[in-house]
Order: C-alpha cells, then structure tokens, then sequence
C-alpha cells in the first residue's frame, strides 16, 4: 500500500508541467513543523519585495543536534535552473551552516528547533527578482528538503478579481480569476512570447494556472478575461482544529490522552459535498504555532501531539485513496497524510504528529492517475472564501532569466458575476 501511495505522489508531482522541472524535496519523518514566511508572516509560500527578509525554521525531533547548511538557487518561471551564476544573483555567499538552533524546554517530546534569516551576514542580498529554492543539507552533503520563495519587482501593477463561471455547468462550483496588467513605464514587447503569468489559490504552488496568455491590449494594458481558463474547484471552507491547551478538549477536539506523548482526538468528520455551504472563518489551509500560557519562546516551548483523524465517508472508492490535506506540510500527498480505512469504527483513520497550535485541514480523494479531486468529499461552493494571487514573469528579448515584475491579490469574498 505504501509503495503505491509513493508511486501516486510522484506522478502527482510530475503531472503538473510548472513544477515538474525542479520540484521541492520533501522533509523525511523526522524533520516537522517547516515555517517558511515572508515579511508578513502570513503565508507558507513567500513572495518577497527585493531586499525584504524571508524566515525559515523547522524541528529535528531525531535529538541529533545535526549540523545542517543551506544552499539557494535561482529558477526561471518553469523552475529550470537559471543561466545566472551565484555571483549574478547573491551579494555574499551560501553553503553555510545553520547556526541559530535551540532544543526543546518543558515538552515530553523532545526536538531541536533551527532558524535561518535570508539575507544574513553571509548571504547579504539577493539582487534579482525571479524564483528561487533554498535548500537544507546535512553534513554529509546529502538534501534534506528544500523550500520554493520568489521574489518580486514592483513594474507592473495587477487588478486581479474572481468572478463566477460563465458556464451555466459550472456556475455552482467554480471560481474565476481575471486581471488587468498595466505597464505604463515599462514596454512589454511582444507580450505573448515575453509575458508568464501565475495564478495561485490560496498560496498552493501545487496547483497553480500558469498557461494564460493576454487576449487583446489597450494601451499599456494587458487584458485577461478568460473563464474556463482561468477556473478553480472553489472547495469549501477548512476544517479546523487547535490544541493550543494540550490538556484539555475543545469544540474540535472529543478526547485528550497521555502515553508517551499527549494524544488528540478530534471529532469524526462527515463528507459535506451534498451539504449546503455554510460559512466558517479559516485561515485558508494555513496553521499557526501558539500555545495557551505565556511563554518567553513558543518555538521550543510548544510540545508535540499525537493527532487522530476520523472520518465517515459512505462513497465507493474504487480504487482511489483518502488524504489529510494541508498547509501543515506544504500540501504534500505520501503516506503520512494516507486515511486507512478501520472496519471496526466503520471509519477512515489516520494519526500526524503535528505541534501544537491552530489548524486548518480537509479531506481529498487521490485518483489512481495521482490527481487530486478536491471536491469528492468537501464539496466546491462558488461561496467559499478563498485567496488568490497573480504572479506576472517577464523576460525581454535576449535576457537570460524570468523576472517577476508585479504582483496583483484578491479574494472570493467579493466576488461578482460581471
């Protein structure tokens, strides 16, 4: 079963054109909890103005105390490697050690939590806009996982909106991003060769639109009014839970135990595709790290829980699987997030080792080709309040990297039908 679940997330990862070319590693058992933020520290995926910061920090729950190094490279829009040298995009040096780290205080299950800052006093700037990965070693040189960040130039703007579905079949269940490039100060040439655009949901690198071509111009305008095109499954919102008292229940949480570590049970889940839409406040399949009592550092202070998902899911699955799905490990599908079905409870089960802290969670139907239904057991509400994000990449006529030159948001909450 494990073999086949491996199998299906790599031809998940592969089937999707944008990322295929240099995908992230993904973080081995051990390695829990990758925070990576930008100056807002609001998403997982940042998306950075040239000379802002970006923090990285991640548990080693193996106690090796481990020296580890991170190394950054430059990507074009298609996440091949750039043509540009280290020296043509950094302003110092990477290949370093990992120096900032400290060891768990007051949790029975101890880590070792690690920090890095880019830029720091080695890698003191990064001088080009575009994509980047930063990559973290081990002291044998071999990759422990690496993390995808861009940064962005302020060109263009974008006046980016969600609409419903023209299409009558998909009215119910789809949303549409369209947007407005306008470049007064900068001559796009020939905009259909030269212009990339990106489009994300709620910052998911995995399943992004990344084929939009503008269909007319008006002056310095580039127009994109698509509808099929530019469509996502609008989902539903998440499903939550918080542990931020590790002792106690919640309106989430049915059962609180202690074995080695403290065990969180939540309450059994149902499917809700057949259900109407309600509206529940979500951080959009982000988590957050937060504890109840005061503490002078949450980082190594907030303790590790057993968490056990449950699930009532009466569908026939031919075939297909059930995944935890998440922002809690960057939207990966593998064995980890796998719902094994328990004859006994009658239910779908699964129990991650996740910190403490608040969570947003849902359940997906993974197709044996490796694609995702979203909307199997969630269902898709043209209602549901998501984030989007439109990305725009330019590369002149002889240049030798994708620049990101602007970046337009918006969100579902406003949505019209115009």
């Amino acid at each position: 079963m494990y073999k086949k679940i491996i199998i299906l997330f790599l031809f998940f990862y592969y089937h999707h054109s944008l990322i295929a070319q240099y995908a992230e590693h993904v973080a081995p058992e051990f390695i829990k909890t990758i925070q990576f933020l930008g100056s807002t520290k609001q998403s997982q995926l940042p998306i950075i103005r040239l000379g802002e910061k970006v923090y990285l920090s991640f548990d080693a729950l193996n106690g090796d105390e481990a020296d580890y190094y991170y190394k950054i490279t430059h990507h074009d829009f298609d996440w091949k490697l750039s043509d540009l040298t280290k020296g043509e995009y950094m302003d110092g040096f990477d290949d370093v050690r990992l120096y900032e780290y400290s060891n768990s205080f007051n949790t029975l299950k101890g880590y070792s939590h690690y920090t890095l800052k880019i830029p720091n006093r080695d890698t003191r700037k990064l001088t080009k806009s575009g994509n980047y990965m930063v990559s973290i070693y081990n002291d044998n040189g071999e990759l422990v996982f690496s993390k995808k960040f861009m940064i962005i130039e302020n060109k263009v703007t974008v006046d980016a909106s969600v609409k419903r579905a023209r299409n009558l079949e998909n009215i119910q269940t789809k949303q549409v991003i369209q947007f407005v490039i306008d470049s007064p100060n900068l001559l796009l040439t020939n905009p259909k060769e030269t212009v990339n655009t990106l489009v994300l949901q709620n910052s998911n690198l995995n399943s992004p639109i990344s084929n939009l071509k503008p269909q007319y111009t008006i002056g310095s305008q580039l127009i994109y009014r698509y509808d099929k095109e530019a469509s996502f499954d609008a989902g539903n919102e998440y499903l939550f839970f918080d542990n931020k008292d590790i002792r106690s229940g919640s309106s989430s949480i049915r059962k609180i135990d202690l074995t080695d570590i403290y065990n969180t049970y939540l309450y059994t889940n149902g499917a809700r595709f057949e259900r109407p839409y309600t509206y529940n406040p979500d951080i959009n399949g982000n988590y957050q790290i937060r504890i109840l009592y005061p503490t002078s550092d949450i980082s190594i202070e907030a303790d590790y829980a057993r968490v056990h998902f449950a699930l009532q899911y009466f569908e026939d699955l031919n075939d297909k699987e059930i995944h935890v799905y998440g922002n809690f490990n960057n939207y990966t599908i593998d064995e980890t997030t796998y719902m094994k079905y328990d004859s006994f409870s009658d239910t779908y089960i699964n129990q991650m080792l996740l910190k403490q802290g608040f969570y947003n969670y849902k359940y997906v139907v993974v197709n044996r080709d490796g694609t995702i239904d979203y909307g199997a057991i969630s269902g898709n509400y043209w209602q549901t309040e998501n984030d989007y994000t439109v990305l725009v990449y330019f590369r002149d006529l002889g240049a030798r990297y994708d620049r990101i030159i602007g970046m337009g948001k918006t969100n579902s909450s406003i949505i019209n039908n115009q």
